[in-house]
């Protein structure tokens, strides 16, 4: 049996732009079948979104977030998905920077 190693959970913070949340909403009711896909290749593992007000946060677990936005930034299900959320968002987000995330600053610790 192959151990899988654990995987990194990144959080990110986005925001839309005023009176689109209703529509940014809609539009992830069901992302498209090819951006699932290549997502899941990418080594996401799970993604969630909260929404409060315009402020969007996100929590990511994968197996190498740099390793994911790499494979992401040319692949041709995420450009066009890229392109639509930048119509939604007061920042896009144009894969060129080296984005890490919002750096954690405490977590309950596991129990032994």
């Amino acid at each position: 049996m192959t151990h899988q190693p654990a995987p990194q959970r990144v959080a990110l913070h986005t925001r839309l732009k005023p009176g689109k949340e209703a529509e940014y909403e809609s539009v992830h009711a069901v992302i498209p079948p090819e951006l699932d896909t290549a997502l899941r290749e990418a080594g996401v593992r799970e993604w969630r979104i909260w929404r409060n007000g315009l402020d969007l946060f996100h929590v990511v677990e994968v197996d190498d977030y740099a390793a994911m936005r790499a494979a992401l930034r040319d692949h041709p299900a995420n450009v066009p998905w890229q392109a639509r959320m930048a119509e939604l968002l007061a920042v896009e987000d144009d894969y060129s920077g080296g984005d890490t995330g919002i750096g954690l600053v405490w977590e309950l610790p596991e129990k032994e």
